[in-house]
């Protein structure tokens, strides 16, 4: 697993793991470093196949084999706790790791995720898969932001989507690896399993997310025991990239308060 450090250097510092969606990158994080470096040592990672991290998912690993891979960087830094965010897949992951290791996580941030997924995120995986397998690569990584960004952001960053267009193309993880990622989104399932997390949890869903319903995430803060709920009416699938400022500073709030 390949991870990086940022943020705080001292070894008592409190450390917080970063988890992406499906496509894997450590890089997709760069809009929080910088608000989260004063408090935390900071870790984002590539996940299994994407990125700079070799290999591929297990064909029937699933989530929890995902989760796995968060536990094999969390003994190489020889951590015993710590806070965990994670964009929808990576909120996947962290709600697998608190109800496997609760003691591990000290406060869980779930953004656009999901107990069980809702038959509109599976028809969006449908189209993204039909694009993957009879139109290629290309097809499917340019249709990517559309799943990811409102329409006006994507109007007024059109330099940036190409240039990661021609970035995601390039460092593509491979038709195996995002179908079996793929498959791990669809056949989770904890809905029935929430009340047995006890982690304090903030859930943050976007009213104008073409992929993830924010019924799901309402679904979530109702069935965790612990949880606040943050709905917010622009940003999309990924708000943490398209509204920083207001996210960054609803997510140390949650994080700061005792």
């Amino acid at each position: 697993m390949h991870f990086d450090l940022h943020g705080r250097e001292d070894a008592d510092a409190p450390t917080i793991i970063l988890s992406s969606g499906l496509g894997g990158s450590a890089s997709y994080w760069a809009p929080q470093l910088a608000a989260l470096s004063d408090d935390y040592r900071i870790v984002t990672y590539d996940h299994r196949g994407c990125g700079r991290t070799g290999g591929e998912v297990p064909a029937d690993g699933g989530i929890a084999a995902m989760a796995d891979d968060v536990l094999e960087i969390a003994e190489q830094l020889g951590l015993r706790r710590f806070d965990f965010m994670g964009h929808a897949l990576g909120g996947l992951i962290g709600l697998d790791l608190a109800l496997r290791k609760p003691g591990m996580i000290g406060k869980l941030v779930l953004i656009n995720a999901w107990s069980k997924a809702d038959p509109h995120s599976g028809r969006c995986f449908d189209v993204r898969i039909e694009l993957l397998e009879k139109s290629g690569v290309p097809a499917f990584v340019k249709a990517q932001p559309l799943f990811l960004y409102p329409a006006v952001w994507m109007s007024e960053n059109a330099e940036r989507l190409e240039a990661e267009e021609r970035h995601a193309i390039d460092h593509f993880q491979g038709r195996t690896n995002i179908l079996r990622r793929i498959a791990a989104l669809r056949a989770f399932d904890v809905d029935n399993r929430l009340q047995d997390i006890k982690t304090a949890t903030l859930v943050i869903a976007t009213r104008d997310d073409l992929l993830v319903p924010y019924t799901r995430s309402i679904r979530l803060a109702e069935g965790l025991s612990n949880s606040q709920l943050q709905l917010v009416d622009f940003g999309a699938h990924a708000v943490n990239v398209t509204a920083p400022d207001a996210f960054n500073a609803a997510i140390l709030r949650f994080l700061r308060a005792a």
